[in-house]
């Protein structure tokens, strides 16, 4: 995350978007940097059956859609707000200018793609396997990594819907899925919340 204040000396402004609205779609040419102050956006796509793919969901502090910006291609997916938010933009220019002059923002930059391109790495054979298991516990492990709190359980807040459109998984395999981890332990459900 690159500190709000720097974003803002730099000509970066806050936008507000209402819950569902599109923050750029996929072909669309990239101009901004984005950065969440506050909210949930998730980037997506859909396969040519309809069936929605995410492939990231991203909160407070969290910047998306970057890749782009730099090796000069237009999005490959639509980024979406799930809830009412507020994202910091800088246009591109002035984000390169930013990286040139802010040694300590190109490398909380670096880190976020690396992040990234980790998922997508350790993803990537799992998307491939039959085991619907498997592709969930890939998934729900990377997300504990990223967890900010390191506590030996915590709260999934990803629905069934979400989880399936991230594995690639059908949301009746992965609410049966979901039963059968609980019931070897894997997973805690409590009212309907689910603890990894």
């Amino acid at each position: 995350m690159i500190d709000p204040a720097i974003l803002l000396r730099y000509r970066g402004f806050i936008k507000e978007f209402d819950k569902n609205e599109t923050v750029f779609t996929q072909g669309d040419e990239p101009r901004y940097y984005f950065q969440i102050v506050e909210g949930r956006v998730k980037m997506n796509n859909y396969n040519e059956d309809g069936k929605e793919f995410i492939q990231g969901l991203f909160t407070d502090g969290e910047s998306f859609g970057e890749p782009p910006l730099f090796c000069a291609v237009n999005y490959p997916a639509n980024a979406v707000t799930l809830q009412a938010t507020r994202i910091l933009l800088i246009h591109k220019s002035d984000f390169y200018t930013l990286l040139e002059s802010e040694k300590a923002s190109c490398f909380s930059v670096l880190e976020a793609l690396s992040a990234r391109l980790y998922y997508k790495s350790i993803m990537a054979p799992d998307i491939s396997s039959n085991d619907s298991e498997k592709r969930i516990l890939t998934l729900l492990n990377y997300i504990k990594t990223q967890h900010k709190e390191r506590t030996k359980e915590f709260h999934v807040e990803l629905t069934r819907q979400q989880i399936a459109d991230m594995t690639g998984l059908r949301v009746e395999t992965v609410i049966r899925t979901i039963k059968e981890m609980e019931a070897k332990h894997l997973i805690r459900l409590e009212r309907g919340k689910m603890f990894f």
